[in-house]
C-alpha cells in the first residue's frame, strides 16, 4: 500500500537550484532509488517507494507534505536512524548503506546534526551541558568542549543562558540550545524535523530567521514541514 500524498522539495540557494550533473566536490548527499517498505499485519506499506534527489554543500531544502507522506521517514533515513529497504544513500562519497551499526553511529555523530520538534533536551541538563553532550560523548578534551560549547551558544544568542535548565527557559529559547546542540559538532549536514511545530509563530519565526542565519554562512541544511511558509 502506498502513502496517500507524496512529499514535494523545495530548493532555496544563493546560485539557483539544482540543474543536472555537478561537480561531486560539491556534493554532500545523494540519494539513489531510496524505498521503505514496512509490514503492517498482513499488508505492506510503502513509506518510501524510490526517492532520488542531490543536494550540494550550503543548500536549504524543505521538504514539505502532509502527515502520512512519507517524510520523517525519509528524514530517518537522511539522519542514519532508519535503513532503506532498497537503493543507495551516499554522504560525499561514502555509501551508507554498506556501513555497519557501528560506523553508521560514527558518521552520524561526526556528519549530522539533528533539530527536533520536541527539542528532545535532558531536564536535569544545563544548556551548557545539553550543548556539550555529543561532545563528551565523542570524547573531545573538557577544554576544548568548553570552547565550542560557549561558541555555539554565543552563536545562537543564548550566552547569558548557559546555566539555565530548560524548565527555565521559554520554547524558543529551548528550540535554539536544541540547535546549538546540534551544531556544535560541525556536522556536514543539520536536519530539521519541523523544528517550528511545537512554537508559537512569533518564536517560529525566530527559530527559522536563525535556521537561514546558519545556512547562509554554508551549512547545509534539510528542513521537514508541513508550513508552505518555511
Amino acid at each position: 500500500r502506498r502513502p496517500e500524498h507524496a512529499f514535494e522539495g523545495s530548493r532555496r540557494r544563493g546560485s539557483g537550484c539544482l540543474r543536472g550533473d555537478r561537480d561531486r566536490r560539491g556534493l554532500v548527499i545523494e540519494v539513489r532509488d531510496i524505498k521503505r517498505f514496512y509490514q503492517v499485519g498482513d499488508q505492506e506499506v510503502r513509506a518510501l517507494d524510490g526517492v532520488s534527489f542531490k543536494i550540494e554543500k550550503g543548500e536549504y531544502v524543505s521538504l514539505m507534505g502532509p502527515s502520512g507522506s512519507g517524510k520523517s521517514t525519509l528524514l530517518h533515513c537522511l539522519g542514519l536512524l532508519d535503513r532503506p529497504s532498497e537503493g543507495h544513500y551516499l554522504i560525499g562519497d561514502r555509501d551508507t548503506v554498506t556501513l555497519n551499526e557501528e560506523e553508521q553511529a560514527r558518521a552520524r555523530g561526526e556528519q549530522i546534526g539533528f533539530v527536533f520538534q520536541f527539542f528532545h533536551l535532558v531536564s536535569y541538563l544545563t544548556a551548557f551541558e545539553n550543548v556539550e553532550l555529543p561532545l563528551t560523548l565523542s570524547g573531545l578534551p573538557a577544554a576544548q568542549r568548553r570552547e565550542r560549547v560557549e561558541a555555539a551558544l554565543t552563536r545562537i544568542g543564548l550566552e547569558q543562558r548557559m546555566d539555565h535548565v530548560p524548565d527555565q527557559l521559554s520554547g524558543g529559547q529551548r528550540q535554539r540550545v536544541a540547535i546549538a546542540r546540534a551544531i556544535v559538532t560541525d556536522p556536514t549536514v543539520l536536519l530539521a524535523d519541523e523544528p517550528t511545530g511545537n512554537l508559537d509563530r512569533r518564536s517560529g519565526d525566530e527559530v527559522i530567521a536563525l535556521l537561514e542565519e546558519l545556512n547562509a554562512s554554508g551549512i547545509t541544511l534539510v528542513v521537514v514541514t508541513h508550513d508552505m511558509d518555511l
